[in-house]
């Protein structure tokens, strides 16, 4: 494990902003298969953090837990001040609808149009939106900030693979989130349709003061998006920093994660 006196201290100062998520000591495992071993993890308001690890390194257990979809072994999780453990459904339903989700793939619903599956979300957290009659201006809202308010009564098999993604980010944002989940946000795309997605991300960050947690194996996605990266080797944050710094270091593990 790098130790954390061994990387620059970043430029930037978390000492007085707030933490959104705090994950301290995360262990998790499958019979003999000993996935986390000790993770933590801070995220701060208003950052892009990237979570990168190779496959079976552990992300998506450590997000399942850090949603309540899986109980950790041993450790503890905030999100937002609230102790995952300690919470009841209803509790743990209100808490996801301040998080948002681009999944892997886009994952949208085939039989939906584009329209009904941005109200999906705003179906299943109805006590966040209160009373609404007309969906209509929340969903353009969100179109909008993707650039396609034209495809609202499109069907996902008449899109491409980027305006699929970028319906689902859309998605993601429509209930106005405090955090957004990414996972592998440019897997499948081309190029030009990546730095796209990359820049509306920044531009979601920027107009609705996210936090993001990223998970990608795309270096340049990493490079562009980051303020701060965690490396994850054997189930811990093998390297913590920013790409620049975590670039510097002289140690084969971390270079593994840059070389192309």
């Amino acid at each position: 494990m790098i130790k954390e006196k061994e990387i620059k201290k970043d430029s930037r100062s978390h000492s007085a902003q707030k933490v959104i998520i705090d994950i301290q000591g995360l262990y998790k495992s499958f019979g003999d298969n000993h996935v986390l071993n000790g993770f933590h993890m801070r995220l701060y308001e208003g950052e892009n953090l990237v979570v990168m690890g190779k496959s079976g390194s552990g992300k998506s257990v450590m997000i399942k837990c850090l949603v309540g979809l899986m109980t950790p072994d041993a450790g503890s999780i905030l999100v937002m001040g609230e102790d995952i453990s300690t919470l009841d459904q209803e509790s743990l339903d209100a808490l996801r609808a301040n998080i948002g989700f681009l999944f892997q793939g886009s994952a949208l619903y085939d039989s939906m149009t584009v329209r009904e599956n941005l109200e999906f979300p705003m179906r299943r957290h109805r006590r966040k939106m209160g009373k609404i009659t007309d969906t209509t201006p929340y969903v353009l809202e969100a179109l909008e900030s993707v650039g396609l308010e034209h495809t609202m009564d499109l069907m996902p098999a008449e899109l491409s693979g980027g305006m699929k993604r970028r319906v689902a980010l859309a998605r993601a944002i429509i209930l106005r989130p405090k955090i957004i989940f990414y996972d592998e946000p440019t897997s499948g795309l081309d190029p030009i349709t990546s730095k796209e997605i990359i820049e509306l991300m920044r531009s979601i960050q920027k107009k609705y003061g996210t936090s993001s947690l990223i998970i990608t194996h795309d270096v340049d996605c990493a490079r562009v998006i980051s303020e701060r990266m965690i490396l994850l080797v054997d189930g811990i944050n093998y390297a913590e920093g920013s790409y620049n710094e975590l670039t510097q270091l002289d140690d084969p593990n971390v270079q593994a994660f840059f070389k192309k």
